[in-house]
């Protein structure tokens, strides 16, 4: 009986049903069309960086900042930030690896340099990676020419965006077998590396940043990083090898020291010991710090259902805490353009909130103009009998009716409006809204959880905008349908 008087009231009021209609109802197109828009561009982020780059799970070294896989989350001092090595690698591998769910393992050590190659020079994002499990767990990298890196070689793949970009200012492109030339510059000194091209591959739905990383086997990265000793920051020389160091070469044949000190200080044993681990930075590392662990950056874990992602993480934290390591997720370890997806998506949602506050207060108004018009109406309906929830319900009836209404032709105009964008096969030319959108033509897909999200919207509108009339019809009493004829 209410909702069929509601449903009279309603075509009775034509024009303010109408007005009120197409406010919630344009909410709602806003609402349906920019967080699709926008939460497919975050799925894309996600699909590209977990099939690319971070996998799932990411383990670090504890801080008092999260990194990313190439630099710590914080803009200022990301350029001067020396990533720190994992402590207890060996230890936190083995548990990690007996973890239920896990898809593939693998481990990074990040760095930055100078890329000499063809006349040209640039810096770019070294990923020193274990080839053994590196590519397994990554289907997004594909190989355009030559092979993959292979464990124990030195090397490097570069993508064929880069290659291309090469081939455009030098006039050649890469060949297979080419060597590169890396070098890097910090406060112990100047380092330079050369390591022949083995590979051009590209990444299934790149970030923009992606195609400035570079594959390149671990050995070099830590050469290049000045990492010692496993890149352990607690290996300390004994006493004798720091006497060594501050002694002049001359003074070391120097016939006024006494047999004794000679065999105290500078012993042959003691110098070819010392002179052995002076090459430390290549390929010697000192096996009980290796127990340690100190030679990795991080540790990269993909899940097979990523829906527990986040149980996984806490379970790992509970767990590593004593080991000093950290378990993010992708977007923290995805860095910058991640975050700023993040924050765009929210923006847009605050943003629709507040349109929402204004058209809820607009909706009040007509409401209020609506009921002080059905005075008789309502007074005749008091004089009869009904109660204070029987014209609570009425009124509440017709605009959940009017909100449901309203959400629905907004949802419908949200999916013509994808219609019409998919059929027209537009092209995107920009880099960073490709690498967002996931491909070279701009598609929009359905998403039936921003479906359902942008009805209950309309229905909290139309709800919210009842709230103040209903008070105000409540208080209509019966001699007012008197005195109005």
């Amino acid at each position: 009986m209410v909702f069929f008087l509601a449903l009279r009231n309603i075509l009775k009021n034509k024009k303010n049903s109408l007005i009120i209609t197409a406010l919630i109802a344009v909410i709602t197109f806003i609402f349906f069309t920019g967080n699709s828009i926008l939460s497919k561009a975050d799925n894309n982020i996600r699909e590209s960086f977990t099939n690319n780059l971070s996998g799932d799970v990411v383990l670090e070294k504890s801080g008092d900042m999260t990194l990313n896989l190439f630099g710590g989350n914080a803009p200022v001092i990301d350029s001067y930030f020396s990533i720190p090595a994992l402590p207890a690698y060996n230890a936190v591998m083995e548990f990690v690896s007996s973890q239920e769910g896990i898809a593939g393992i693998t481990s990074q050590v990040s760095g930055r340099a100078v890329l000499d190659f063809h006349s040209r020079k640039e810096p770019v994002l070294l990923c020193g990676i274990d080839p053994a499990t590196y590519f397994s767990i990554f289907s997004g990298i594909e190989l355009k020419e030559g092979r993959f890196l292979t464990t124990g070689e030195y090397g490097a793949m570069i993508t064929y965006t880069r290659a291309l970009r090469i081939e455009e200012q030098s006039g050649q492109f890469p060949k297979i077998g080419e060597t590169m030339l890396f070098s890097s510059g910090g406060a112990i000194g100047f380092k330079i590396r050369e390591v022949p091209l083995v590979g051009i591959y590209s990444y299934k739905n790149p970030s923009q940043f992606m195609n400035e990383i570079i594959l390149i086997d671990p050995q070099t990265v830590r050469v290049l990083n000045s990492i010692q000793v496993a890149g352990g920051s607690d290996y300390i020389p004994d006493e004798k090898k720091l006497r060594l160091l501050s002694v002049e070469v001359d003074d070391i044949f120097n016939t006024a020291f006494s047999r004794d000190e000679i065999n105290d200080e500078f012993s042959i044993d003691l110098l070819q010991s010392f002179l052995s681990s002076g090459n430390i930075e290549e390929n010697s590392v000192n096996d009980e710090y290796r127990e340690k662990g100190g030679d990795w950056n991080f540790i990269i874990i993909r899940l097979k259902d990523n829906k527990y992602t986040t149980a996984f993480i806490n379970l790992l934290n509970n767990k590593l805490k004593s080991f000093g390591i950290t378990a993010v997720n992708w977007r923290t370890s995805a860095g910058t353009s991640a975050v700023y997806m993040l924050l765009i998506l929210g923006l847009f949602n605050i943003g629709i909130f507040l349109i929402g506050i204004a058209g809820a207060i607009a909706a009040v108004n007509i409401h209020l103009i609506s009921v002080f018009r059905r005075t008789r109406e309502i007074g005749t309906l008091r004089a009869i009998g009904a109660s204070n929830n029987y014209i609570r319900s009425l009124i509440l009836t017709e605009n959940i009716i009017i909100s449901i209404t309203a959400g629905i032709l907004g949802i419908l105009g949200g999916i013509s409006f994808s219609g019409f964008i998919n059929g027209r096969s537009l092209n995107i030319s920009n880099n960073l809204i490709l690498s967002i959108m996931g491909g070279s033509v701009l598609h929009m897909d359905f998403l039936p959880f921003i479906a359902v999200f942008s009805l209950l919207l309309a229905i909290f509108l139309g709800f919210a905008a009842s709230l103040y009339p209903l008070e105000m019809a409540v208080k209509i009493e019966p001699m007012a349908a008197v005195r109005r004829g």
